[in-house]
């Protein structure tokens, strides 16, 4: 009988699945029958963007948290797939920091070279999942958004790759009810050209927070303030943004924080992080876990410690991305096929220990980095999936790290060699911080306008106010 494979979610991790059966198939392997369900038009998971927050036309939560004049916030040197360089992709050197668009372009270019879209049913979300323990079966049911029409098929194998940034966590604030301005999560704001001239409070001290709020300093902001909970950012930020520790309650636009100060404010944007949430799986199979480099109860990060038939992906913290997302497919795909053969669950559970210990002894970003780098290093070399030299990549998000420390609003005009192709990416043809368009065209084709913006802010002394 063939296997038979089901994939919920065709977002990077999704597509990475797919690309991992058909590196297969093209060395001359035989792979199962294969159906992945996405619940938007199209893959991409966040990088397919949309205006919409809260609901889509179907009714569904929507899934992505990306905006308007997102760039990347790492060097693309570090998410690099090993088998399709950007050199492959665009026929030439690019700058290390694209925005959303480019970044999309590039992942989508990878699978569309390939028949994998045939195994991707679209407008269709995974409902409800039960596991057989005699048959040893999932029974999935699925609902076509288009026709409303439920169906059920089964699995001999479960991939979850829905990813877990897209279900806001929002804590309660005392008195944040009384606020009478605007309240949003991270995951429905979708540009800051509505933030000119506004004060903003962010709650938070993580990626969503530091990126919204020099979008917002870029697009006009008259002042930015960061409330954390555990420890400040610590970054140079510029003249028109503060840290405080953490809110303790708000009496109309007045917040007060933990260390006796307090300020008015325009808007809150609650950069607090998401949920791990898998409503479609029952309980037992339903992975519980804080953002972390390594959630527990997965063997190598992949697969379910009580369930060797079920398989998650890009379930953990990321400094790498789509790299990282392939060699847990390629992984997964081993496991799947018999390739790889599992240890007992004891020896299972062991390891996975040796690798929480690991993560608690964590002491700074830099460790952090380290830890992802071997943790990569382990699935790739279970596999064959192409190598690449994670302790260059390691450096690279070290110096990023660092470039981020010196000039929060200038890392972005770094530049970075590729660890696969060994290309030096070109230097931008607009600074980061002038540059208003985010579209593919003007990133490619070069500036018009912003360069002109650029040469007034300089003359006028903008560039020392900022």
């Amino acid at each position: 009988m063939t296997l038979r494979v089901g994939i919920i979610g065709a977002g990077p991790s999704g597509m990475a699945q797919l690309r991992a059966f058909e590196s297969a198939r093209q060395k001359g392997a035989a792979i199962p029958e294969i159906l992945c369900f996405e619940k938007q038009d199209d893959w991409g998971g966040q990088w397919n963007s949309s205006w919409r927050t809260g609901l889509d036309a179907h009714g569904e939560p929507v899934h992505t948290s990306m905006y308007r004049h997102l760039w990347s916030n790492g060097p693309k040197e570090c998410l690099e797939f090993s088998d399709y360089s950007f050199d492959e992709h665009f026929g030439r050197a690019i700058s290390s920091f694209p925005s959303r668009e480019v970044l999309f372009d590039y992942i989508k270019g990878r699978v569309e070279k390939s028949d994998v879209r045939k195994y991707v049913r679209f407008n269709t979300v995974a409902r409800h999942t039960s596991y057989n323990e005699d048959t040893q079966e999932f029974t999935l049911t699925v609902e076509n958004l288009k026709t409303n029409i439920t169906e059920t098929h089964v699995f001999d194998k479960l991939v979850v790759s829905t990813g877990h940034f897209s279900v806001p966590s929002v804590p309660e604030f005392k008195g944040i009810k009384t606020f009478p301005g605007e309240v949003m999560h991270a995951h429905d704001f979708r540009g800051a050209e509505r933030f000119d001239g506004r004060k903003l409070l962010m709650i938070g001290s993580s990626y969503s927070a530091e990126d919204i709020g020099m979008q917002a300093h870029k697009m006009g902001a008259e002042s930015i303030t960061f409330s954390y909970r555990t420890a400040p950012m610590g970054y140079e930020w510029p003249a028109n943004t503060v840290e405080r520790p953490l809110v303790t309650h708000f009496q109309g636009r007045t917040a007060y924080f933990s260390d006796g100060t307090q300020d008015d404010f325009d808007v809150v944007v609650l950069c607090t992080g998401y949920q791990h949430k898998y409503p479609f799986l029952p309980s037992g199979l339903s992975l519980k876990s804080p953002n972390v480099l390594y959630p527990g109860n997965l063997y190598k990060g992949v697969v379910w410690q009580q369930n060797t038939n079920l398989f998650y992906l890009g379930a953990q913290d990321q400094y790498y991305t789509f790299n990282m997302f392939d060699a847990q497919a390629w992984f997964a795909r081993d496991v799947m096929t018999g390739v790889i053969d599992l240890p007992s669950l004891a020896e299972r559970e062991a390891d996975i220990s040796l690798w929480l210990e690991r993560l608690a002894a964590l002491s700074n970003h830099d460790a952090e980095a380290d830890f992802q780098s071997d943790y990569l290093r382990e699935l790739i070399d279970a596999t064959d999936y192409p190598s690449f030299d994670l302790d260059a990549v390691s450096q690279l998000f070290k110096d990023w790290m660092h470039h981020k420390e010196t000039d929060i609003l200038g890392y972005r005009d770094m530049v970075h060699r590729s660890v696969v192709t060994g290309t030096m990416a070109a230097k931008h043809h607009t600074r980061w911080l002038y540059a208003m368009d985010d579209s593919m065209e003007r990133y490619l084709n070069g500036p018009s306008q912003e360069v002109d913006a650029e040469v007034f802010a300089e003359a006028s002394g903008a560039v020392a106010a900022r």
